[in-house]
């Protein structure tokens, strides 16, 4: 069982709402789309699949339908109901909440390994995977459908246009590519842009020993004056006879540089040791 466009209306007209744009609200509403993303996520029986934004349960219905153990979170209270009527007696556990402020280690304490699973709102996608893999080790494997641009940020290499900062961050703890494109006719509402299925699957180890705070400070800054050659735009950073142990040319941009680029320029220039009560640093990077 999934959703049409006319069964979502019908759901949501019968407790009296409709999509939220301040909540960035778009739900699928073609079958095939739900049932293809649930194909592509690879999870069945055994598994533990972990949806953010479940909204009216589309998606929700095609993840449950796979065999998975599902949990569902949903920021929006009213829709709640909406949710508990859809996915009927099914294995699915609604939990409300912020997916930018949950206790994930509560919420996933079920299991050690979990995929995340999800229709991101556009306006909260890149922090939102970019604090997951920071923070929540558990989620090892990631399906997410994102804003067309967003999703080619995240899963850029070194030449590609969309390759910035939230590129390296996900290179840094991940391997990730576009699995294809999604129209915007397959929503509810409509909206002007297209989306993009990325998966994003964790490494073992992040992809440098390097320490992460230092070289996040150093993606931060450079990428900030990214049309600037290195030499310039790490001024006060980089001693120049530290670009010549990482092996990385001070003419070279920002966006020229891999993750392992990265990692050798902050081994070579570790910068102040930092204080007490500083933190990891990696920060949102975003």
């Amino acid at each position: 069982m999934t959703l049409t466009r006319r069964r979502l209306s019908e759901l949501l007209a019968g407790h009296g709402l409709a999509p939220s744009r301040a909540l960035g609200q778009n739900f699928v509403v073609d079958p095939n789309t739900v049932r293809r993303i649930a194909r592509l996520a690879k999870v069945g029986a055994g598994d533990h699949v972990v949806e953010i934004g479940a909204g009216a349960g589309s998606l929700t219905l095609a993840l449950a339908d796979t065999g998975a153990a599902v949990t569902a979170v949903e920021i929006d209270r009213h829709l709640l109901p909406v949710l508990e009527e859809v996915v009927g007696r099914r294995e699915v556990r609604i939990v409300h909440g912020d997916g930018l402020e949950l206790d994930w280690t509560a919420v996933l304490a079920g299991s050690d390994r979990w995929v995340l699973v999800a229709n991101l709102p556009y306006n909260v996608a890149t922090p939102l995977v970019l604090d997951l893999l920071d923070a929540v080790p558990t989620i090892e494997r990631m399906l997410v459908m994102v804003q067309r641009e967003a999703g080619e940020r995240l899963a850029a290499g070194v030449g590609d246009a969309a390759y910035g900062i939230p590129s390296v961050k996900v290179a840094y703890w991940a391997i990730a590519r576009v699995l294809g494109r999604i129209g915007p006719g397959v929503f509810l509402p409509r909206p002007r842009v297209e989306s993009a299925l990325v998966e994003i699957v964790r490494r073992p180890s992040p992809a440098t020993t390097a320490d992460p705070a230092r070289l996040f400070t150093l993606v931060r800054v450079a990428f900030g004056q990214r049309r600037k050659m290195l030499r310039r735009s790490l001024t006060g950073e980089v001693a120049a006879e530290a670009f010549v142990v990482a092996g990385i040319r001070p003419e070279a941009r920002a966006e020229e540089l891999t993750v392992l680029d990265w990692g050798r320029l902050a081994d070579a220039s570790p910068g102040p040791k930092p204080g007490p009560s500083s933190g990891s640093g990696i920060g949102p990077a975003r």
